[in-house]
């Protein structure tokens, strides 16, 4: 289920019944909402959120029973759809925020270590639990690696063990905790407000620095890299707009609003 609400592009996982499960159809609907939101002019901030009690609580039962009497070949394309789907909100350009809510297990995790930004409340619980059932967390590994380190996947790769919303705040899974839903939502409100007033062109460039800088030394190449960016940016019509309106003290034309507006049930 999605939704626009203003400049917010809000998805939210709706099978509560099935704590929010992960088969192939939400796999394609979910992939189709991002491309969406990728696409609305409108859209600034995109929400992933999820109503129940979990957030995503792993594979869905009878999309496990399919799986297992795929060959290799099923079992690749049925992979590279869920890889799709992490890499398209991995690649998002807008700023993305993950609203979780309770249990996030398997591709859970990856979804929310796939958003640039993770809220969560103190009840949310994870787990990569895919060793029990003799598989991997394959296609959500290099998002959860890069989100929570290799030392800490090393632990929860090989145990599987679940761990709390301190623990994922601890590794980096989560950027901040609330004490409920009413509370995160307004710490949503918060983050929306801060993303609104920044360029967004600025902001998918910053998204792009950041895949190009992490994980590269620093030689000359990457110190001309850096320059031929911000020199880049400081051309560009919003580069010279923000500037502009610094020096004159005014907002920038991008700017919202009204950036004071409360975000709430997001779902």
């Amino acid at each position: 289920m999605s939704k626009i609400d203003g400049q917010l592009g809000i998805i939210t996982l709706n099978n509560p019944d099935k704590h929010n499960a992960f088969d192939d159809v939400l796999i394609a609907d979910l992939t189709h909402a991002l491309n969406l939101m990728e696409q609305s002019a409108q859209v600034r901030v995109v929400i992933l959120a999820a109503t129940g009690k979990s957030f995503s609580a792993g594979a869905d039962l009878n999309w496990m029973k399919r799986i297992a009497a795929y060959s290799q070949a099923e079992n690749l394309r049925d992979a590279m759809a869920l890889g799709t789907l992490m890499q398209t909100l991995h690649g998002l350009t807008k700023p993305t925020i993950a609203r979780v809510q309770g249990a996030a297990y398997g591709g859970g995790v990856g979804l929310i270590a796939c958003c640039d930004i993770g809220i969560g409340t103190h009840q949310a619980a994870f787990s990569l639990s895919e060793v029990k059932l003799g598989l991997i967390p394959a296609v959500i590994s290099p998002y959860v690696i890069a989100a929570i380190g290799e030392r800490a996947a090393h632990r929860y790769f090989l145990t599987a063990e679940k761990f709390d919303a301190a623990a994922a705040y601890r590794l980096g899974l989560l950027h901040e905790l609330a004490e409920s839903e009413a509370a995160m939502d307004e710490t949503i409100a918060q983050l929306c407000t801060a993303l609104l007033n920044a360029g967004p062109h600025a902001q998918a460039e910053a998204k792009s620095l950041i895949a190009a800088v992490a994980h590269h030394p620093i030689n000359g190449a990457l110190v001309a890299e850096t320059a031929q960016r911000i020199a880049r940016i400081r051309a560009s019509m919003e580069g010279k707009e923000g500037l502009a309106a610094f020096l004159e003290k005014r907002p920038p034309a991008w700017s919202s609003p009204t950036p004071d507006k409360k975000i709430k049930n997001v779902q």
